[in-house]
């Protein structure tokens, strides 16, 4: 199967994943199909399937051994607006040298080359275990990653994860936390504030404390690795009240946060509530917050080896990026863990998304010297 061929029918796999279950999708056509072709390559795949029975990993190994390298991806795509593409966003388009799909540069296309870069060395033995490791909902809840930490597995010493860098080593990134704030009160004639309880005064407060907060990010943490130096704290929607002329009964925010390498999650969760859940009492409103998705942030090890050999082979030096992928859980597992793909982060999750076909010849090259490198 060619390479143009593999993209086509990963493209065709609708594996959108949401917190909307109006629109969330499972992932297992294109495990399934990815496990099929590495079946026939000479792997041996596991299917991991998570909670959502829709849903699963794959773990393909090619060879064994304690060291060995993982090739790590995410098979789920963020949700798309079908009328702002200029085509099917499931059928793999080729126009002015770009290749575009829903998923092409974020991150479907890092299977396919990753199983080409490594078609030429299977005639021969490796001495340590290549891996190519697939998972689910990386761009909702990182169920996937999860599952592979609670599991302990994959084993490696080096994982490299293909997200879109544009070709160069990224060796940290921020962490994101999503949250959303509920806040009840009780609706009422508003002739009379005294008839309910306005969850909209309170919602003023809250937005308050999150502006400070927001301020004091930006005032006491900074690194210099990333273009925006400190960390992030976005307000990204809210919904309330019905009626000019009713109290507010019910009021919801949600925001994000992106900490920077070094801030822990555990803290920050507890800065907020402590933060937010008492700002009720004089309005006589309940607030909750729930913690939708905490991921870490990452930072590579210290005398990274994979790090090391990645610049020597890019001519790059390692950069920081302000998105979140799934290297702190490949880490928590034990391995030199690395970022580095193809595609570049401003296509991603955007209308007619693309990849450039100049960007695939380098990559394949990378990924061959890499696994030659560690596995054979």
């Amino acid at each position: 199967m060619t390479l143009l061929q593999m993209l086509h029918q990963l493209i065709a796999c609708n594996s959108i994943s949401s917190p909307n279950s109006d629109i969330d999708q499972g992932n297992r056509e294109l495990i399934d199909t990815l496990a099929n072709w590495l079946d026939g390559l000479g792997f041996a795949t596991e299917i991991m399937a998570l909670e959502d029975p829709r849903k699963a990993n794959l773990i393909a190994t090619l060879g064994s051994g304690p060291g060995g390298l993982v090739l790590a991806g995410h098979t789920d795509t963020v949700p798309c607006d079908e009328g702002l593409w200029r085509q099917s966003p499931f059928e793999l388009t080729e126009r002015d040298n770009k290749l575009y799909g829903l998923g092409i540069c974020d991150m479907k296309s890092f299977f396919a080359l990753a199983i080409e870069a490594v078609k030429p060395l299977l005639d021969k033995t490796p001495k340590q275990p290549l891996i190519i490791l697939a998972t689910a909902d990386e761009e909702s809840s990182m169920a996937g990653a999860k599952a592979l930490v609670e599991a302990g597995k994959p084993e490696a010493r080096y994982a490299l994860i293909g997200e879109p860098t544009g070709l160069k080593p990224i060796a940290t990134h921020k962490g994101i936390i999503v949250e959303k704030l509920v806040i009840q009160g009780k609706s009422g004639h508003s002739s009379n504030p005294a008839l309910g309880a306005n969850a909209l005064l309170t919602m003023h407060d809250a937005l308050g404390e999150l502006r400070t907060l927001q301020a004091e990010f930006r005032e006491r943490y900074h690194n210099p690795l990333f273009e925006v130096d400190y960390p992030t704290l976005n307000l990204g929607h809210i919904h309330g009240g019905d009626n000019p002329n009713r109290i507010c009964g019910h009021c919801e925010l949600g925001f994000e946060i992106r900490p920077l390498p070094g801030m822990n999650i555990e803290e920050l969760y507890q800065q907020l509530e402590q933060r937010l859940l008492a700002l009720g009492t004089e309005e006589g409103t309940e607030l909750s917050l729930e913690h939708l998705v905490g991921v870490p942030p990452f930072a590579c090890q210290e005398q990274s080896e994979l790090l090391r050999y990645c610049e020597q082979l890019t001519g790059h030096s390692a950069g920081a990026v302000a998105f979140a992928t799934e290297a702190p859980y490949l880490q928590q597992l034990g391995m030199d863990v690395l970022v580095m793909g193809p595609g570049d982060i401003d296509q991603a999750h955007q209308p007619n998304e693309y990849l450039a076909t100049g960007r695939i010849q380098p990559m394949t090259d990378y990924l061959s010297q890499l696994i030659n490198r560690y596995c054979f």
